[in-house]
């Protein structure tokens, strides 16, 4: 079922015309019943019945809304022109918007890749392209769209980690861009039978569940730490040897291997420890 534009005739002339076509059958009504003319009534009731048949056939499109046109169960075709329209009285017209609308999913609970708990929900833009699918290929499209996105939305979430120590491996954190993109793929695949196009999709709540918050929490923070140690450590590394490189190279003093290794403990204390260190001088010889 593919969307088929049809024609419509203006409805302001055709109202106009029917006004008309009512008083004038009012008077010949009048007429009949002053002369006693039977046939005058007769008539006028006929073009009053007809007059009133026609002015059914008037409907308004709104901008940016369509009519989908159908006659006896048959579809007849789209109308997107907008303001006071006319068609065959005995079309079924139903109205569908074209504005582009916007929804959040409620929090879902879901397992990401590594089994843990966590709560996720997003914002989808979406707007009907197809007015023909949206009517005739599912119940209700609107309901269709709001339980195809949490369904994606799920099937994304187990999808990809909630964080990742490897940077090249995309987490549900660390890359929302790419996060995003797979998701309106997915809205994308699933509502294209309504004739629906998801315009944007982002994660707009993400968090670990309630119950295990506080273990991830832990977890993240001894990560930090690591990370940053073994920053510091590979810091302190290269200066140990960068100081004992231009100390040889300078000629500034010479050391047998038992004070190069004393030296570099005592600046690797230096540089890697967490709080100030106390220097101890000594006033006599080195040895």
């Amino acid at each position: 079922m593919k969307e088929n534009p049809t024609r419509s005739l203006a409805g302001i002339p055709i109202l106009l015309l029917m006004i008309a076509v009512l008083l004038a059958a009012a008077w010949l009504a009048v007429d009949g019943v002053r002369t006693a003319n039977l046939a005058g009534l007769g008539a006028a009731v006929v073009v009053c019945a007809g007059a009133i048949a026609m002015l059914a056939g008037l409907y308004m499109v709104e901008p940016n809304q369509a009519a989908v046109l159908s006659l006896f169960g048959c579809y007849v075709g789209t109308v997107k022109d907008s303001g006071l329209r006319w068609n065959n009285p005995f079309y079924s017209k139903r109205k569908v918007s074209l504005r582009v609308r916007n929804f959040e999913s409620g929090k879902l609970k879901v397992n990401e890749l590594e089994g843990s708990p966590i709560e996720i929900a997003a914002v989808i833009v979406w707007e009907v392209v197809d007015s023909a699918e949206a009517v005739f290929n599912v119940d209700d499209y609107e309901s269709f769209v709001h339980i195809q996105s949490e369904a994606a939305l799920r099937a994304m979430a187990t999808s990809y980690p909630y964080d990742s120590d490897d940077s090249g491996l995309i987490s549900l954190r660390s890359h929302p861009a790419e996060i995003s993109h797979h998701l309106q793929e997915q809205l994308t695949e699933r509502l294209s039978a309504a004739g629906v196009v998801v315009v944007e999709a982002r994660i707009s709540h993400l968090a670990y569940a309630p119950e295990i918050a506080q273990a991830m929490l832990q977890r993240q923070q001894a990560n930090a730490v690591i990370a940053a140690r073994t920053r510091i450590v590979a810091g302190a590394v290269g200066m140990v040897e960068m100081a004992l490189k231009e100390l040889q190279q300078n000629g500034v003093v010479e050391l047998d291997e038992e004070r190069k290794a004393s030296m570099v403990s005592n600046l690797l204390v230096v540089l890697c420890s967490e709080r100030g260190t106390q220097p101890v001088v000594n006033a006599g010889s080195l040895y």
